[in-house]
């Protein structure tokens, strides 16, 4: 065991550093020099792996992208490099998917979401990234270039595992796109942790489209830090399609997402306390896009 596991390290090991003036520039560095090489985003992620001696690589290369937030009749276009402060202060985003600011604003301190990045927390491919459940139930997709040009993938297949994407090792996340929903639509997103700035024990997004009835015309409902990748509960989903909200399709739904789920017990709670919790905070989750989704 390292001991610089245990935060002892205080100087990092020697590497070489680049800039990249293009993320073309970027994915030529990645090809040159291969495995012990990483990208550099906010960094609040990879330095702290590094000082815990998880990972020391030999080539950091810094990734100079646009950071952006473009709205359209498609939706919203957010550069991978955008810090999550920018975001958390977005208008227009915070008035259309509440559940992505609820989210951001339970990520760390101020001081980090200044640094942190969207496209950071997504490469991180924690089962408890907090952005992805708000992301994953509004169907975005993530634009990914490498040497061979760009390709486009959905973000519920951009998870392979714990600190897996389907990233190769020449490829970086330039962009994401989140669909813009129209008519009664409300989204929200409860997290549960042990202390404010810890990660997520368990954590749920919840977005909702209602017919001209107040009938659920769609749901999406995904979870975070209950299987080994951030997950869509599919099945929950189903159970609010084409009703209106009452007691007993909330219960019959929450019960599901219980179901569906595949916790593992660690540090921060057991698997029988996140399923039993899930109940809970989907039926709080349930609730409040519901009464968004009727107010807009």
């Amino acid at each position: 065991m390292y001991t610089n596991q245990i935060n002892t390290r205080l100087l990092y090991p020697s590497f070489d550093y680049f800039e990249s003036a293009t993320p073309e520039e970027a994915v030529q560095l990645l090809a040159k020099y291969g495995q012990g090489a990483v990208l550099l985003a906010g960094g609040t992620d990879l330095l702290i792996k590094m000082k815990q001696g998880l990972i020391e690589p030999k080539t950091i290369i810094r990734v100079r992208q646009p950071s952006f937030i473009d709205s359209g009749p498609d939706g919203f276009h957010i550069g991978a490099a955008t810090k999550l402060r920018t975001l958390e202060k977005s208008r227009v985003l915070i008035e259309t998917f509440p559940a992505l600011l609820e989210a951001i604003k339970l990520i760390g301190s101020v001081q980090i979401r200044y640094m942190a990045t969207l496209g950071g927390n997504l490469c991180n491919a924690s089962p408890a990234a907090d952005t992805v459940p708000p992301l994953l139930v509004t169907d975005a997709v993530v634009r990914i270039l490498g040497p061979g040009g760009y390709r486009i993938v959905p973000l519920n297949e951009f998870f392979l595992g714990p600190g897996k994407t389907v990233l190769a090792r020449s490829e970086i996340l330039t962009e994401i796109h989140i669909p813009l929903f129209k008519g009664k639509t409300g989204s929200s997103f409860i997290r549960l942790s042990r202390a404010s700035m810890d990660i997520a024990k368990i954590s749920i997004a919840v977005l909702l489209q209602l017919d001209g009835d107040d009938r659920i015309g769609s749901a999406r409902i995904a979870l975070g830090s209950v299987a080994p990748t951030p997950m869509l509960a599919n099945k929950a989903a189903e159970v609010l399609v084409g009703n209106i909200l009452s007691s007993d399709t909330i219960a019959r739904a929450a019960e599901t997402v219980s179901d569906e789920i595949r916790p593992i017990t660690d540090i921060r709670g057991t698997a029988e306390y996140r399923k039993d919790v899930s109940r809970v905070i989907a039926r709080d989750a349930i609730e409040a896009a519901y009464r968004r989704a009727k107010a807009s």
